[in-house]
This record gives structure tokens, C-alpha cells and sequence, in this order.
């Protein structure tokens, strides 16, 4: 937990009382979290305006965690969709709570049991990377045939969008280093282009959409290459927070558009979630493991802003294991 805002030494590891689940929550026992961008914002009140949400002098919610994967260990009365002993993983960026051994979530919420002969680590990292990435394809209204470039592919959110967009039959051309060119063509990119030697917006294609899943490319730059109507997406505000206006701006004029989709958080994104990585075409990619107990680790590794898709926190997960190297590995 931290109660106060700074660097990733800030978080602590502390004896809490066992939440109880109200009316219409489950009592998860967590098996297994994340540490990812939106912690570390949250905990560093980065950018400043985070303070607006989480509290202007010290955090209101002092044990983040968004992502889960655990047991159902009890429900409310109310609860009618889920019952003690299932497997289940979810989203909670409105409540958090999941770097505990235990947390609460509405039944209404982002939660899903978890497809057979998936395992605890296997489905931690599920949602909130893909969560995004979901939002981005159906706010370009994505389909088979698309040419579609993603930006930062593998991040946890990249990541997501490359295998999300093959899913839908649409031609990707993925942007990443030359380390991680192999790793995105597993994906399903159809080509990558390796920025460090090339720059994709001198390249002759022309996509209907562009996806920066990182934040560090502009509308500006990627106009030339978007189609007549195409879109560019972004995770991120942009410079001044230049994609908001250009968000109002690009919508009423004709042509190209800009646009920073907020993802919709309900049942029917989470199960399409869990039917994505119940039908295979949709794996988390994980970068490394952490036991809970070396978190600060975990948050000074995430803010080097060298991982590879996501950052797994084993909290209580049977099927984990802790390598020479002390990061742990699911078997």
C-alpha cells in the first residue's frame, strides 16, 4: 500500500483488515496482479491532475492494482452470477484493491471466469491492455481488409491491438525495435517496420487507421499516411493535450480524424475479453513475474519503459515458481 505520493519506494507491505463483500460484490482471494502504467500514474499522481481523482495531498485509495486473477471466496446476498470456489479474473480501475491477497468487486463489473485450462498468470494481464485496445477497434470500426498500422506494438496495450485487429481480418503493419521485430510478427503483424531503421511515415502505404498504443507519435505526423477518412487513435493526450481539441476539431470537418477513445467498461467487453483468450486469439504477452513482496521492484522496472507487454505480480498463485534470477515464471 502507499499513503502518500513519490517514487516507487513509497509502496509498502503491510497487514490490512479483510475487506467484506457487500450486497452485490464477490470476496476474490487474489491469485495472481499487475503493475502497470496507470499504477504507477496513480501512485506518483503523474501527471498532476491524477491528484483531481485520486486526492489533492495523499491518495484517497492507498492499495492500487487494477487487474486480478483469483478465487471467489464469498458473495453478497445479492449476488446471483457467481459463487464461492470460481476461477475468475477482471478489471477494477474505479475500486483497485488487486495488490492484496484479498479485494472486492461488484458482480456487475469487469469480472469473468476464467476459460478452462487457462491458469491464474495466464489470464492476470487480460484486460487492461486489451481493454484499450478493444475500445480503439471499435471506435474505427475495424473490419476485414482494413490496413491498419499500430504504434508501440508491444506494449501491453500494442500487444493487445496487433492480435485484437487479426482477429478481425485487418492487415497490420506493426511499428516496434529490432529486438522485438520476432516477437510481433508471432502476433500476427503481417509486417513490422523497426523504427530505429526506418521512419513509417515516409513509407508508401496508407492505412485506415493508425493506433499509437504509446503516446509518442502526433496526428500530425501520421496525417500523410492515413487515408482519406482514416483515423488516428491515441492512449495518450498528446502535447498540451492536444488530442482532445483535435478530437472536437477533425469530428465536424470532413476527412482524416483524431481521436482519444474511452473504453467502455461493463460485462459484455469483459466477456468478449474472456471469449478472445478462450478461443486463442488472444494472448497476454508477459514480459516477467514478481512475487508481491518485491512490488518496488516491480514499479521501478515498469517505469524504465523497457517491458515487453506486462509486468505479472504472483501474489498467491499456486502454479508459480521463483527462478535464480528471483523474477517468477508460471509452469
Amino acid at each position: 500500500m502507499n499513503d502518500t505520493y513519490g517514487a516507487p519506494d513509497v509502496v509498502r507491505i503491510m497487514d490490512v483488515e479483510k475487506p467484506a463483500p457487500k450486497d452485490n460484490e464477490l470476496l476474490i482471494k487474489v491469485r495472481a496482479t499487475t503493475v502497470n502504467r496507470t499504477d504507477c500514474g496513480f501512485r506518483a499522481a503523474k501527471p498532476f491532475f491524477i491528484r483531481v481523482i485520486s486526492g489533492i495531498r495523499k491518495p484517497k485509495i492507498t492499495i492500487l492494482g487494477s487487474e486480478f486473477a483469483g478465487d471467489v471466496e464469498a458473495v453478497g446476498g445479492g449476488v446471483t452470477s457467481f459463487r464461492p470456489g470460481d476461477r475468475v479474473f477482471g478489471y477494477a480501475d474505479q475500486t483497485w484493491g488487486a495488490h492484496a491477497e484479498y479485494m472486492t468487486i461488484g458482480e456487475d463489473g469487469m469480472v469473468a471466469t476464467i476459460p478452462a485450462a487457462r491458469s491464474y498468470g495466464d489470464v492476470a494481464a487480460g484486460t487492461e491492455g486489451s481493454h484499450y485496445a478493444l475500445s480503439f477497434m471499435r471506435s474505427a470500426k475495424v473490419r476485414a481488409g482494413h490496413d491498419v498500422l499500430i504504434y508501440g506494438a508491444t506494449g501491453a496495450i500494442g500487444s493487445a491491438a496487433v492480435q485484437i485487429a487479426k482477429s478481425l481480418g485487418a492487415n497490420i503493419v506493426a511499428v516496434c525495435d529490432t529486438p522485438n521485430i520476432e516477437l510481433v510478427t508471432t502476433l500476427g503483424a503481417d509486417r513490422v517496420i523497426d523504427y530505429t531503421a526506418s521512419d513509417f511515415t515516409k513509407d508508401e502505404q496508407r492505412y485506415d487507421a493508425v493506433f499509437d498504443a504509446v503516446g509518442k507519435i502526433t496526428f500530425g505526423r501520421c496525417r500523410r499516411v492515413l487515408k482519406p477518412h482514416g483515423a488516428y487513435l491515441s492512449s495518450d493526450l498528446g502535447p498540451l493535450s492536444q488530442n482532445l481539441l483535435l478530437a472536437l476539431v477533425t469530428r465536424v470537418l470532413p476527412g482524416r480524424t483524431a481521436s482519444v477513445p474511452l473504453p467502455r467498461q461493463n460485462r459484455e467487453v469483459m466477456n468478449t475479453l474472456r471469449d478472445l483468450i478462450e478461443s486463442g486469439d488472444f494472448k497476454p504477452v508477459v514480459d516477467r513475474h514478481y512475487p508481491l513482496d518485491r512490488i518496488v521492484e516491480a514499479y521501478v522496472y515498469v517505469e524504465t519503459g523497457r517491458k515487453i507487454g506486462n509486468v505479472v505480480l504472483d501474489v498467491d498463485d499456486p502454479g508459480a515458481s521463483v527462478d535464480e534470477a528471483g523474477t517468477s515464471s508460471v509452469d
